[in-house]
């Protein structure tokens, strides 16, 4: 047997093995099952991009190790169509969605995160067509975090966080927590290497009704990974990005409702060279930009008498400040404004049966790209511990700068003519929720207009330019989950289809919206061996569309695991081994581009 297959089939019996531990005998459910297991990356420290890899509802596809670059989908679509929520406010990078990731708050400062689609992500996201991932400002606790880190491919890092809290005179909570991160690497490919920093303040003041939060982030990231924008695995790119970000944001609890507002100043600098071994700077050809966006946004909900007001808005400027290369548009400011409102109430109401109605509409102008009025409506039924729903929306967002201004032929082709997009999804669920364990099945089907993407001949693969897509998505999406005393399973499957229709006889692929994975299947187990030993697995099976610029196989098995001996109440010493790609998997996540080789690390960490 061929060693990779024996890889393969071992964590197939691994996962089956973590399947048959959960003891019959221990069967209390205390708490629902995380949708990933391991948050600790095996190349670096770890980032918000670091907990999506695995996450059912959403598809990381990453340049190099995820915590370098990493695009979000979200249910077929491409990485525009996805935006990073925190608190009332929505994050962008208008140079492009590929730095949408770039969120410098450290994670631990951060909520888990919540998928928004539909009329959620049509209420609290903005500019981002299929989901927002959705953050809330987590209690600052009086604690400490020191990480030492080193793997394989030379690999370094160290983390520290320190948080104290302060009760004022007027019984208000103070807290303040600080931390800083760094890491690098040689990679696990040639010219694979980063040497990323992060810098994090984050002041909170609570009461029993209020939480305000400043959060001042910055980081220094730079990272080589060959082939990484172009495909062309014998070109070894680099990219560096530098990210500024003060965000401040207040939630307050209403007797009959809540309210939140936030705000945020995000700058980027960008320097992308396609070959490390030229030197350019302040000529076209050097790809150096730099962005800034300024926003204020609101979200809340208010009852009054039988009807919920769901509600939110954001007003959002940017600016591309500099750029050597994104010089062909017709501007490079832009003002956007949103309103949304969706009152709901209950159309039938008993002891253990709700009927509940929502509808409304979202309301997007831009200063550049007019507006548009979008209509949003909803029913759910509630019996038990089932919720069946139906969920119609329709959303609209604008395309970016380097899609506008680029030059109009090579591979990053741009198009100063694209317009609006418009996405239309129709989304039937059935939800099942019985003590701590959860069952969700989505159906959906998605209409995308005027979708921007790279499009291109299958005769002339190389010669890409950004255009407006017809798509049309079809898709099944379930998710079961469930915790036992020492075991936690959650396992997620998506089936999708789609059908383009490029608007041009020359036109007949794309190099984002078609690569996607027709089944994909992922399983997160985590197994508290002993008091002080747990063991965690997350892993990911897919069949990828066929593209001709693939030059290793359309499926893959790519898994993450990890072992650890922890105290048992939090505070103390602990260690960790931990591996990603576990199976050496070479499957290519963007077509040509190399896949980041199997990464091993040991982490000594001290908590108090």
């Amino acid at each position: 047997m061929h060693a990779r297959h024996r890889v393969r089939h071992g964590v197939i019996h691994l996962l089956l093995a973590a399947v048959v531990a959960a003891d019959p005998a221990a069967a209390e459910i205390v708490v629902s099952a995380s949708p990933v297991a391991n948050v600790q990356p095996a190349g670096s420290f770890p980032v918000i991009a670091t907990a999506l890899r695995y996450d059912p509802r959403t598809e990381l596809q990453s340049r190099g190790i995820p915590e370098g670059q990493a695009d979000i989908a979200v249910r077929g679509g491409v990485f525009d169509n996805t935006g990073i929520a925190v608190g009332a406010v929505t994050l962008m990078d208008p140079q492009t969605g590929h730095y949408t990731a770039e969120l410098p708050i450290d994670p631990a400062s951060l909520s888990p995160p919540r998928v928004l689609t539909g009329i959620d992500n049509a209420l609290g996201g903005f500019n981002s067509n299929v989901a927002t991932i959705a953050y809330r400002l987590a209690p600052v606790d009086a604690s400490g975090a020191l990480a030492l880190g080193t793997g394989s491919d030379a690999l370094r890092y160290q983390a520290l966080r320190i948080a104290g809290t302060h009760a004022s005179a007027s019984g208000a909570g103070l807290g303040a927590a600080a931390s800083v991160a760094f890491s690098s690497g040689d990679g696990s490919r040639a010219f694979g290497d980063h040497d990323f920093a992060r810098y994090n303040l984050h002041v909170q003041r609570s009461t029993e009704a209020t939480q305000s939060d400043v959060v001042v982030a910055w980081q220094d990231k730079f990272y080589g990974w060959p082939g990484a924008y172009t495909g062309f695995a014998n070109l070894p790119e680099t990219d560096r990005t530098r990210t500024s970000l003060m965000l401040a944001n207040h939630r307050v609890e209403l007797d009959r409702g809540w309210l939140e507002i936030g705000a945020y100043r995000r700058r980027l600098e960008d320097d992308y060279d396609f070959d490390r071994t030229t030197q350019e700077s302040g000529v076209p050809g050097a790809f150096e930009h730099e962005t800034l966006v300024s926003a204020l946004g609101f979200q809340g909900l208010l009852r009054a008498g039988r009807i919920d007001w769901r509600f939110g808005g954001q007003l959002t400027a940017d600016e591309l400040v500099r750029s050597t290369d994104l010089t062909n548009g017709d501007f490079d400011s832009r003002r956007y404004v949103k309103l949304a409102v969706v009152p709901s109430f209950a159309l039938y109401e008993s002891d253990d049966r709700r009927v509940t109605l929502r509808t409304g509409a979202t309301l997007d102008r831009s200063s550049r790209d007019g507006g548009a009025v979008s209509p949003l409506a909803g029913i759910a039924l509630e019996r038990g511990a089932f919720i069946v729903g139906l969920d119609y929306a329709v959303t609209t967002q604008v395309p970016g700068y380097t899609a506008l201004k680029s030059g109009p032929s090579g591979l990053f082709g741009g198009n100063p003519g694209l317009g609006r997009e418009t996405a239309r999804q129709l989304a039937l669920s059935l939800q099942y929720h019985a003590g701590e364990s959860r069952a969700i099945l989505t159906l959906f089907r998605r209409e995308d207009a005027d979708l921007v993407d790279w499009t291109y001949s299958r005769t002339s693969p190389f010669a890409r330019q950004a255009n407006p897509v017809d798509d049309e998505v079809l898709g099944i999406e379930a998710l079961l989950a469930r915790r036992w005393e020492r075991v936690e399973l959650a396992g997620g499957y998506t089936w999708l289809d789609k059908d383009a229709d490029f608007g041009s006889a020359a036109l007949d692929a794309s190099f984002y919206a078609l690569n996607y994975a027709r089944h994909r299947a992922t399983l997160a187990a985590t197994w508290r061996w002993t008091e002080r030993v747990i063991l965690r697995l997350d892993s990911e099976y897919r069949v990828q569309r066929d593209n001709p610029l693939r030059t290793n196989g359309d499926e893959a098995l790519l898994a993450s695991a990890s072992i650890a001996w922890e105290p048992p109440d939090g505070d103390g010493f602990a260690i960790a081994l931990i591996a990603d790609n576990l199976t050496d998997d070479d499957y290519q996540q963007f077509p040509g581009t190399p896949a980041v080789g199997r990464q091993l690390a040991l982490n000594l960490g001290y908590t108090w």
